[in-house]
């Protein structure tokens, strides 16, 4: 049985008019950011007036805070699958890697602004902070203990797990100018954030 991510439960629990709101923003936005976008913007690129977006829409903000949200629950939810499977630290760090990078691959250009974007967020951008700052510490606290258990040196486990995240969150960029080698570029990455990990340790 194939797991619906939580964004895909939102956009199913939203109405079909937000939802169309919701693809087209994501595209402004993307194209030409969030503070270059505005709501006639949107209005426009939807064929209706601007003032009829707000019967459906509380604000632009609130379709940031979708987005934002969102994705980030998709993240936790998978961390929390890492974190209940029962197996060696090694091939636990391989699944954290595939699971964060699955929820990218499946939604690239959501990304692309929940990690570029969610800084412009306003009434809820300390909660959104404190989520973020959550994550970082789960898996922060799952890398201390993978390193812990393979006997492994680790100078710093912030730099450490903020590296992984950081190149995680941006691997979007490879895999919408690669669309046809997903597994390739997963590969490449896990990979790539491995060895610079281990590097001369043996592995």
């Amino acid at each position: 049985m194939i797991q619906k991510s939580y964004f895909c439960i939102l956009l199913m629990e939203l109405k079909e008019k937000q939802r169309k709101i919701l693809d087209e923003a994501v595209q402004l936005f993307k194209e030409k950011g969030y503070m270059g976008s505005s709501v006639r913007d949107l209005a426009t690129q939807l064929n209706i007036k601007a003032a009829s977006l707000y019967a459906h829409i509380r604000s632009k903000e609130e379709i940031l805070e979708w987005i934002c949200f969102g994705i980030a629950q998709d993240f936790f939810v998978e961390l929390q699958e890492v974190l209940n499977t029962d197996i060696n630290p090694k091939d636990k760090l391989n699944l954290f890697i595939d699971k964060h990078l699955s929820v990218v691959l499946k939604n690239p250009d959501v990304t692309h602004i929940y990690s570029n974007e969610w800084k412009h967020l306003e009434d809820r951008l300390p909660e959104f902070v404190e989520l973020r700052k959550k994550y970082q510490q789960e898996v922060e606290q799952l890398i201390s203990a993978i390193y812990e258990a393979e006997n492994w040196e680790l100078k710093s486990s912030v730099f450490t797990t903020r590296f992984i995240l950081h190149t995680l969150n941006n691997s979007y960029f490879w895999f919408k100018k690669n669309t046809e080698s997903t597994t390739e570029i997963t590969d490449e990455i896990r990979n790539k954030i491995l060895f610079g990990l281990l590097g001369n340790q043996k592995r």
